[in-house]
């Protein structure tokens, strides 16, 4: 993988350390596994960054640094990748969420508007809550396990590419 494009997009270590929701972290935040530029540390953090950005829950970036702590894969990849439900992207995310459990469980859909407020929260998440949290898990996982192989497979070949060419610099 071209780890000089991977850092250039890195956040500074410090600056990340010193962020005011990680500091409940401490000093797990030193621990140098974080910080790795490698095949196991990034695809790691993928599959942990989609798996968190389906959890349908606010302040997903601190359980992402919680879980990027835990299985000691890539941080700022991690937290960084549960911006892909973002407030643009959050109705569509959750709507095929919830589309995907009501089909598993065989309930048909209920036509609704999504709204980011409290009283929609409180008015509608009672009758869709059972596929809604089922096609978030399923959708999850799903999202890791691709991300997990897509970025391992990516890697090798990216890897194996660049060997290929440097055997005919050589020959050359």
């Amino acid at each position: 993988m071209p780890k000089h494009i991977i850092k250039r997009y890195m956040p500074d270590h410090q600056r990340v350390k010193e962020h005011k929701h990680l500091q409940i972290f401490g000093s797990l935040l030193r621990s140098s596994d974080l910080w790795h530029l490698n095949r196991h540390s990034i695809s790691g953090a993928f599959s942990v960054g989609l798996f968190i950005a389906w959890v349908p829950i606010p302040f997903q970036m601190v359980l992402a640094a919680a879980a990027a702590i835990y299985f000691r894969v890539n941080l700022p990849i991690s937290v960084g990748l549960v911006w892909i439900t973002n407030p643009i992207t959050m109705p569509i995310l959750f709507w095929l969420a919830y589309w995907v459990g009501a089909g598993i469980l065989g309930t048909p859909p209920i036509n609704i508007e999504f709204a980011q407020s409290y009283q929609w929260l409180k008015d509608i998440l009672p009758l869709i809550w059972k596929p809604f949290l089922l096609g978030c898990l399923i959708n999850g996982t799903v999202s890791a396990v691709a991300g997990y192989y897509g970025i391992r497979t990516f890697w090798i070949w990216h890897v194996g590419r660049q060997w290929k060419r440097r055997q005919l610099q050589r020959r050359r």
